[in-house]
Formats: C-alpha cells, structure tokens, sequence
C-alpha cells in the first residue's frame, strides 16, 4: 500500500534551497539563511553556543522564560552575562539599553526576545538595534513567536542572528526552524575555539558543508515532511500577502484586549500598554481569588479546541493566554475564547456581559 506522506522522492538540494530563499524573502535579508532540521530550541541554542564564549560580555535582556533561558545558556558557554530584566507586564526600551552599554561598556553581544507569547509582551526592536549598532555588538534575537504577527525584519534592524520558528503566528510546521545569520555572526562564529563542530547544534557545519558548497549537497537527510509544509505556509503567506497575515493577528490582539474588560468580573489584560503587548497572543490577568489555571480548566471542557493557556509557572495562579495565532487569528477564535471565560466565570458567582464582551470584540476588530 502507498502513501502520499510516505511514499514521496527524496528532497533535492535545490528543493531545499529554495525553500531557504524564500524564508528569506519572508524576512527582507540578504543575509544566510539556514533552516535547520529541528523545533525552534535547536538554532537558539546553537546561534548562542557559536558566537559566546569566555571573552564575551552579553547584555541579556529578560522579558520573559526566554530570555532567562538564554542568560544561563551565555553562562554556560562561560561569558559574562549582564541580565536587563523588566516586569513581565511590559516591554524594554531603546534607552534601557543605551543605559546598560553606558554602566558597561564591554558589552559585545546582546541577546533579546521580540515577542514572549508566554507573558505577552513585545519588545521595540528597530529602536533596539539602532542602539545596538551604536555600540557595534553583535545581536541576537528570538524572532519565534513575533515572525507572522508583527514586521520582522533583520537586516533593516541590524540583527545579526534571527531566529524564526513557523509553529505559532506563520501556522506552520513544530519540526524545522531557521536563522539568519550575518557576516559579523559567521566571522564571530569562525573565531571562538568553543563554536559546537561536527554538533547538531553546529551553524558552522551548516556554512562549510551546505552554504561554502554552493547549496548543491544537503549534509544529511532532511525532515522532508516538515520541510514541504514550511514550504506550503509560505505559499499561503504569500498569496495573503504578509501585510494581511500581521493585520489579522493585530486585530486578534486589539480585539481580545478590548473584550476581556467589557467582559467585566475583573478579568483584565495583563500587558498594560496595548503598544508593548504582542499580536502573537493576548495574556489576561484574572479576578484576585480565581486561579488561572481553574478557570481555563474550565474554559476547555466546553471546546478543547480552544486556544487558550493558563500562564506557566508560578504565572498560572493569574494569566491566561488566548494564543490567537495562526490559523486561530479571528473573530470568531476570540468570540468563543471570550465566552468561554465567561462561562467559567459565571460558575465561580461573578457576574459577566457577554453582549458588551461581543460588541466591543466585533468594534475593535480591523482586518481589511
């Protein structure tokens, strides 16, 4: 018996490559692009093993899980790691770094997440990259959760290594990733003794052996399912257009942002400026006394289809996500995710206007 996932030719070097390029149309670089044959964590980790090491000083920036992650990963590679951390209901600022660069001007690497879908914030990195690049450090940025919901664009922020990952606002495929990579980033890379070789996690056996070759060979088989459905939400990026697929997602945000208060019984977004919270996905903040994590509970034994999240951690007592990305950003994602909060709500004896929740919803929303 045949099947038409099983049974498919193997992917040519040039299959893939193109695929390649057209990830890098999506990001506006000229820069490499590697996709490399794994979920997100796998080029992150990788981008930050290759280019830190002892003789690094990295400005780490922490809005998030991510960015903590990132800090004990640049301490494990054994570089002086600076942590800029800011509350987790609101983003960094251009002058917060400027500030940092001043009270340490060793600073050459600086690590950031754009958007944190977990705490549902977003961070301004055009204003970013232009103080980094007065400083001539090398940035990294974890670009996963934003790439799809909001502009991500490398070369014209100066980014130096941007991860993307397709699982949330693009709607497509867990199992493969990519990264840009910059001059800067490869020379850096080349010159650090501790640079992962002959490593799943190596960037510089992806140069040597696929990119310094002419594209022409793959280094090993590729994840060719999860290759060809990348390629297909690419395609159906490109054929909405990707201003129409980052307008549906800031309307998903808007719209939920609006909703939960007309909802009322005190449930709130927990972002507190509508500018520094992500598209990618909307955390609430619940009423004092009712556990995040119940509620959503709850939530989901009407539909566990929907996209909705207790917050992780310690975060579960009080955010809730509504994880509107992908296919999952509309009108109706937010409706039902809305009313199902109120549905719960109502059970714990907290009185909800569904009909305000729906209007203010469908008043908010702006896709064209």
């Amino acid at each position: 018996m045949t099947h038409p996932f099983l049974d498919l030719p193997p992917m040519s070097a040039a299959h893939f490559a193109s695929i390649e390029d057209r990830v890098a149309k999506l990001l506006g670089t000229e820069q490499d692009v590697v996709i490399m044959q794994g979920e997100a964590l796998l080029p992150l980790e990788g981008a930050i093993r290759g280019t830190a090491g002892p003789g690094t000083t990295a400005l780490n920036v922490v809005t998030g899980p991510y960015g903590q992650t990132f800090g004990n990963w640049l301490r494990d590679c054994g570089a002086t790691v600076i942590d800029l951390a800011v509350p987790f209901h609101t983003a960094v600022s251009a002058d917060r770094i400027r500030q940092s660069f001043a009270e340490h001007p060793g600073i050459d690497f600086v690590s950031l997440v754009h958007a944190e879908a977990a705490t549902g914030n977003t961070n301004p990195v055009a204003e970013i990259g232009e103080a980094v690049r007065e400083q001539g450090a090398l940035f990294y940025l974890d670009a996963v959760a934003s790439v799809g919901a909001e502009p991500v664009l490398p070369d014209a922020w100066g980014v130096d290594l941007c991860v993307i990952g397709a699982q949330k606002a693009m709607g497509g495929p867990a199992g493969v990733s990519a990264v840009s990579v910059s001059e800067r980033a490869w020379a850096r890379m080349a010159a650090n003794p501790g640079a992962p070789r002959r490593s799943y996690l190596s960037l510089l056996d992806w140069k040597e052996r696929w990119i310094d070759g002419g594209r022409t060979a793959l280094p090993h088989a590729p994840a060719q399912l999860e290759m060809l459905a990348l390629e297909a939400c690419v395609e159906r990026i490109e054929a909405a257009g990707i201003e129409t697929v980052t307008a549906r997602h800031a309307s998903a945000a808007a719209a939920t942002r609006a909703g939960a208060p007309a909802l009322g019984a005190g449930l709130e977004p927990y972002v507190h400026r509508a500018g520094e919270a992500a598209p990618v996905a909307t955390t609430l903040r619940t009423p004092a006394g009712i556990a995040a994590s119940e509620l959503v509970a709850r939530a989901l034994e009407s539909d566990p289809a929907l996209p909705l999240a207790a917050g992780g951690g310690a975060l579960a007592a009080e955010m809730i996500r509504v994880n509107h990305y992908g296919p999952g950003a509309t009108v109706g994602a937010v409706q039902a995710s809305l009313a199902a909060l109120g549905a719960a709500l109502t059970e714990k004896g907290l009185p909800v206007d569904l009909e305000k929740a729906r209007r203010a919803v469908e008043g908010a929303w702006r896709q064209p």
